[in-house]
């Protein structure tokens, strides 16, 4: 048996376009700006960004774009079986217009109830997520080290919590599908709600999803 080498974690990440009551959408801005933004300040050894894709904020449109990006992260993790696997990791940012704090989700329930129609027009009620994993009382949790993670963001400042509700809007049907994902393929999956630009400035949130990315990539 030959000896391991270092431990290397690639993290995806996804943000939504704006939906109903957000015109703006805070997490399109981050994940669009966040390669070059993590280009100029590094990452420590062994971390790598991956895809940052922008997904529709809608349940049907957001899902299918979701599954065509994680399973082209398997097709290049099967090609490079034997070669350190790394850990892989799914970071999805979501807004939560009323906040006023960053908020790591727990989980994600199997419950599909949107507040207003997404933006192709679908609005579920009371509707189960995945039919074969049960009732909408199922619930996922993520695997990631949340507890360390908080500590580490904590530590450089930032106005952050654990959150054990990401609502049952698109945020949550995404993440659903991507713990599910995640469990079956051997993947991480996480995700994070920010607030609003108005409410946490631009350039605070680059380097709070920045330091979200350098904490899994030491926790995982």
């Amino acid at each position: 048996m030959g000896s391991e080498g270092p431990k290397s974690v690639v993290i995806h990440v996804t943000g939504f376009k704006k939906f109903q009551g957000v015109a703006l959408n805070p997490t399109e801005t981050i994940v669009n700006r966040l390669e070059d933004y993590v280009g100029k300040r590094g990452l420590p050894a062994g971390v790598t960004l991956g895809s940052c894709t922008v997904l529709e904020t809608a349940g049907v449109g957001a899902r299918d774009m979701l599954y065509q990006t994680l399973e082209s992260s398997t097709v290049t993790t099967a090609a490079n079986a034997g070669k350190n696997e790394p850990v892989v990791v799914w970071l999805h940012l979501g807004v939560n217009s009323g906040a006023m704090k960053f908020a790591i989700e727990r989980q994600a329930v199997n419950e599909a109830t949107f507040r207003c129609p997404d933006e192709m027009g679908w609005q579920p009620q009371n509707c189960p997520i995945i039919l074969e994993d049960g009732g909408t009382t199922s619930a996922r949790e993520t695997c990631c080290s949340i507890d360390e993670i908080l500590k580490l963001l904590k530590k450089k400042g930032f106005d952050v919590t654990i959150s054990d509700d990401a609502g049952r809007f698109v945020c949550n049907y995404v993440y659903y599908h991507s713990l599910r994902f995640a469990q079956q393929k051997g993947h991480i999956a996480l995700f994070v709600h920010v607030p609003l630009f108005s409410r946490i400035d631009e350039e605070t949130q680059m380097q709070f999803v920045t330091a979200v990315v350098e904490a899994i990539g030491s926790t995982c």
